[in-house]
């Protein structure tokens, strides 16, 4: 179980208002948090305080946010949400595709905000039930669900808590096809549900890193109009 008092969330935003707002309200829940205000001071601060948790806003002074978060996923799975003031899909997708794991658009509210925290720390805690068998193997993908670790032709393959999440889900339920939104109740919170772009960027990713030929995968099939399937 997540524990507040052992998070640390670093907050990396220019806007004063915005950032009081975000750190206030996480303080109140018992959360430490790290303060920044452009994106060289996030980098800086990722690299010498370990949070949980990187809050990134999209445009910032020295550093935007998405560079920030390029850098970061060169090197750590930590978990990223990041911040901005515009709702465009192409957005989304160009933070999806360098690593984010959700995205949150001004302005938001507290339970938003709040629910988006807890549930990419719910992600990165997250370990398997007892009934579940912790070390699988299919063909050159081997998957360790104890230790969250994955190696694909015999080398470790880097997958952050939301990859490895979406991983688990489609492998406990091999050959089923799972539905759009149960996935991403399933992966990313029951307030989920039509955000079916955050799938499509993400089993991406998973093929991208796990299959011989992505354009083709063996395992990551899609079932058009429902969702998607693993195949062993």
């Amino acid at each position: 179980m997540m524990r507040n008092e052992a998070s640390q969330i670093l907050v990396a935003e220019d806007e004063v208002t915005v950032r009081d707002f975000i750190c206030r309200n996480l303080k109140a829940r018992k959360f430490q948090v790290v303060e920044a205000t452009n994106g060289l001071e996030a980098l800086a601060l990722w690299e010498t305080e370990h949070p949980d948790l990187l809050i990134l806003d999209i445009m910032m002074p020295r550093m935007g946010g998405l560079e920030v978060l390029r850098r970061v996923r060169e090197r750590s799975t930590i978990p990223i949400i990041i911040l901005t003031a515009l709702d465009e899909e192409a957005d989304k997708v160009e933070a999806f595709e360098l690593g984010a794991d959700d995205y949150l658009t001004k302005p938001f509210g507290v339970v938003e905000l709040m629910a988006r925290v807890q549930a990419v720390l719910r992600r990165s805690t997250w370990t398997a039930p007892v009934e579940v068998s912790l070390t699988r193997s299919y063909g050159d993908l081997k998957i360790d669900l104890e230790d969250r670790l994955v190696f694909f032709k015999g080398n470790k393959v880097l997958l952050s808590p939301t990859e490895f999440t979406l991983l688990e889900q489609l492998v406990v339920n091999a050959n089923k096809v799972l539905s759009h939104r149960m996935l991403l109740q399933k992966v990313w919170g029951a307030e989920y549900g039509n955000e079916t772009e955050y799938l499509r960027v993400y089993m991406g990713r998973l093929r991208r890193k796990l299959e011989t030929d992505p354009a083709n995968p063996r395992y990551f099939l899609t079932e058009p109009g429902i969702g998607y399937r693993f195949a062993p």
